[in-house]
């Protein structure tokens, strides 16, 4: 008898799984999927979500129509806000934001009001191995040497969207950490933007990823850079950006850093709304894994020159859990660059 039972439950189970593909078959055929970009059209963000709704709609069951949909303002919270609160939860909206916001989010929760916990993490496209700081044009700064030594009556000019950009996290670090000359001007809209300002000679340089410096700056040696932000260091890292931990001289700095960097680990996230069916999430999760191994997605983000370092959703809510539990004095301290 209990054989028999066994058999009916394997094949109702059998029976409930392809009722379960089939409704999401049905769900997503003929819908359309948004992806919320944080950010203005033309920067890192835009690119790879542009290039992921080429792709990953054809692994979701029914094949729906992705687009996507630019929302910057508020150095991505406007985005984030709009996917945490107000868009579709129904496995229609997926999203990604500047993850400066997420370290942001647990140092100073009071201003940033966003909670990490709160998002369906769907996945992130690279772990962000390439972030590097660079002075522009034939008397930018070289070398962190140079920096640091810069008289303080002409510091070092950089541009940022607000404090949730990773940026202004790393231009701030180089401030407190190293006591560089370092000014930081708000209000740029996205990346297009502050690369105008730096061939007009308006900003110094900046910090961001190595792929987003224009290629022509590389072969020009227009670009130089004296910084980066990883251990790891990936192909085509030039030989002058020098690893951060290595220039530091106290645990505490050390520990300060690993903090701050933290949402680097994050690098290029995608969340859909928490309330999300975990049905539909999976679903979501499942279709982001394949396309970053998808061969068409992968050519293209060669083709721009942006890294795939893939972190499924489980473990990037995994890492939010542990980036939770921060020494209260280390917390103290990275409150003071936010403010």
């Amino acid at each position: 008898m209990r054989a028999v039972r066994y058999v009916l439950c394997a094949f109702l189970s059998v029976l409930a799984f392809a009722a379960a593909g089939a409704r999401a078959d049905d769900f997503y055929r003929g819908k359309t999927v948004s992806i919320i970009v944080g950010s203005t059209p033309g920067g890192s963000f835009d690119l790879i979500s542009r290039a992921m709704s080429r792709y990953i709609g054809q692994h979701l069951p029914g094949k729906p129509n992705v687009v996507v949909q630019n929302m910057p303002g508020a150095a991505s919270m406007t985005a984030l806000g709009y996917i945490e609160s107000i868009a579709l939860a129904d496995g229609t909206v997926l999203g990604t934001f500047l993850p400066g916001i997420i370290t942001q989010s647990i140092v100073t929760p009071d201003k940033i009001r966003a909670n990490m916990s709160n998002l369906g993490w769907v996945g992130v496209v690279s772990a962000d191995f390439s972030r590097v700081c660079y002075g522009y044009g034939p008397n930018g700064i070289r070398s962190m040497q140079e920096l640091v030594e810069r008289n303080p009556d002409r510091p070092f000019i950089m541009g940022t969207t607000g404090t949730g950009a990773s940026n202004y996290i790393n231009g701030m670090s180089l401030r407190e950490v190293f006591n560089a000359p370092v000014k930081i001007i708000m209000g740029f809209p996205g990346s297009s933007e502050m690369r105008l300002a730096i061939e007009r000679g308006e900003l110094d340089g900046d910090c961001g990823g190595l792929a987003s410096l224009p290629k022509n700056w590389i072969d020009d040696n227009r670009a130089h850079v004296f910084v980066r932000f990883a251990e790891r260091r990936i192909g085509g890292m030039p030989d002058s950006a020098v690893y951060i931990g290595d220039l530091i001289q106290r645990e505490e700095d050390r520990r300060y850093l690993d903090l701050l960097y933290a949402g680097d680990k994050l690098g290029r996230p995608y969340v859909a709304p928490k309330k999300t069916p975990p049905a539909r999430l999976a679903l979501l999760r499942t279709a982001f894994n394949q396309t970053m191994t998808d061969p068409g997605f992968v050519a293209e983000m060669e083709k721009v020159q942006e890294a795939i370092y893939p972190v499924t959703g489980e473990e990037a809510e995994a890492m939010i859990v542990a980036m939770k539990n921060i020494k209260p004095e280390i917390l103290d301290r990275a409150r003071k660059i936010y403010h």
